[in-house]
């Protein structure tokens, strides 16, 4: 594979990616591309991060975390740009209806992306609100248009926020909006603004709260598709790593990065396992208020120090059952499925202020309505997320565990979901001290930094974190969800290029390895 013309002079340069997440399997992906020679290091034995599908004893197959695709152009942009063909290595089915939503208080809504069918949905319980559907689908195509350019910048200057992309889109941002207030532009029922709202749990943040900005997931939705992955979502990153290696990547499983080294205030390779490994740039991939102070030394990160890391505002974390069980389940629960708590605006406030709800909404995936490989023949695997305070909030998960557990299971009953618990063959539970303890998540905080107007673009941490240092994730600008670490991540890679290009092809002298001083420097 050659590396695209303008980037020729890159051969030579070498790059070490740090997480094999979908973001650092894409920059490994497009800097490969250029004639990058990478290495990406993993902590665990498998790539993708929590973007991953793990096979349980019996047979029973899980997405660790997401569990649906969005906006899959992206990185179909990605692959096309090496020269592939995205459908050549993935399978993409897309879901009709998307999701069922069921409306504790009453009533329900197949999601569908056939805007007749949605609006017909809708009317049965909000006539109304049905007759608005189209004029909102129009305004945020045009709101999504106007911001794309917004996100494919890299704002990591204060004059990011008077850039001519920044200037056309903001008449539409309605920046100083929520969610849920521009939604009441359109819809006067709370159960319709929650069926195009609720999305902002993707992001770890409540439809009250959550800038107006994010209208645009539910839009992406509707018109672009939710999909699943045949073979759940860490099928994903298996097409990922493998198109990676068949260019050179390198990719190092099972090997914990110890620390970024520096040549003064320049990055200059990694410590892992014993090994110093020289680069040319340093990439991090991972939790970002986690990861980048475990390995970065604070006075290379001035605009991120321990004390603003502690403060940063952080998402809500999730309780998770994963349920491998015996039988089928009802023809009633399809392939995404939600109860939206009776109060909802209650069930959220409660989550942002750190109480524990007794009345939680729940996302329950049933991948096997469309994928029959996620479970053994008569059998069915169960993803079940509740969305809970992050750890800030002291909750002693150890303690109140066993009695959440039967909440939750309880709670399952309002969706038809009675029998169950004696047909559970396989479990496991991932609690917000799990998300913190097993996968490194910052705090349990599963959605990474909040994505309120203080912590975007330019206040977000930057693509381009140091001299030689580059970030990708959920954690960096553009956010969180797998469409937009993509576009973070190709905005990483083009950073990256540039100043790579600027930089003459070093001299490979003594190996790192025999430099012991490397690292030291403050």
């Amino acid at each position: 594979m050659q590396p695209r013309d303008g980037y020729r002079t890159l051969s030579g340069r070498r790059a070490v990616v740090v997480g094999a997440g979908p973001g650092g399997l894409a920059v490994a992906l497009m800097l490969a591309r250029d004639g990058v020679q990478v290495t990406v290091i993993e902590k665990e034995e498998c790539v993708g991060g929590r973007t991953r599908t793990v096979t349980a004893p019996g047979g029973y197959r899980f997405d660790i975390g997401p569990t649906f695709f969005l906006y899959p152009r992206i990185l179909a942009d990605i692959f096309e740009s090496c020269g592939e063909r995205l459908e050549d290595h993935l399978t993409l089915e897309r879901l009709d209806p998307q999701y069922h939503l069921v409306f504790e208080g009453g009533g329900e809504i197949r999601a569908t992306p056939d805007v007749e069918r949605l609006e017909a949905e809708i009317a049965r319980i909000a006539p109304d609100d049905a007759k608005n559907v189209r004029r909102f689908l129009d305004d945020n195509r045009n709101k999504l248009a106007a911001f794309i350019p917004v996100l494919q910048q890299a704002c990591d200057s204060i004059r990011s926020f008077a850039s001519p992309a920044m200037l056309a889109a903001l008449p539409l941002l309605r920046p100083h909006a929520t969610v849920d207030r521009d939604l009441k532009r359109y819809f006067k029922d709370p159960r319709v603004r929650l069926a195009f709202s609720f999305q902002t749990k993707y992001l770890g943040m409540s439809p009250f709260r959550c800038p107006s900005l994010f209208t645009i997931l539910s839009f992406l939705e509707y018109e672009h598709g939710v999909y699943h992955p045949v073979g759940g979502c860490g099928a994903v990153s298996e097409a990922m790593a493998g198109l990676a290696r068949r260019l050179g990547v390198e990719i190092k499983l099972g090997t914990s990065v110890d620390r970024v080294l520096f040549e003064g205030k320049r990055a200059v390779g990694v410590e892992a396992g014993g090994e110093r490994i020289a680069a040319d740039a340093v990439v991090i991939n991972g939790d970002f208020a986690k990861v980048v102070p475990d390995l970065v030394p604070e006075a290379r990160r001035p605009r991120w120090r321990d004390a603003k890391v502690a403060k940063a505002r952080l998402s809500c974390s999730t309780y998770m059952l994963y349920l491998g069980i015996e039988g089928r389940m009802p023809e009633s629960l399809g392939h995404h499925t939600i109860l939206l708590s009776e109060d909802y605006a209650r069930n959220i406030r409660e989550v942002s202020d750190g109480v524990l709800p007794m009345q939680p909404s729940i996302y329950v995936q049933h991948a096997g309505y469309t994928d029959g490989g996620m479970a053994p023949p008569g059998h069915t695997s169960l993803y079940v997320l509740v969305p809970v305070p992050n750890l800030r909030a002291g909750i002693d998960w150890a303690t109140v565990g066993p009695s959440y557990r039967a909440l939750v299971l309880k709670r399952l009953e309002k969706l038809g979901l009675t029998d169950i618990e004696s047909r559970i063959r396989y479990e496991r539970v991932v609690d917000p001290t799990q998300w913190r303890d097993e996968f490194a998540v910052h705090e349990g905080a599963t959605f990474n930094l909040s994505h309120d107007l203080g912590q975007m673009l330019y206040f977000r941490p930057h693509n381009r974190f140091g001299p030689g240092l580059y970030l990708v994730g959920g954690g960096t600008h553009p956010g969180s969800g797998l469409p937009v670490i993509y576009e973070g991540a190709r905005i990483t890679a083009r950073l990256m290029a540039e100043d790579l290009a600027r930089q003459p092809v070093p001299a490979r002298g003594m190996p790192l390895a025999a430099a012991p001083s490397l690292g030291e420097a403050s």
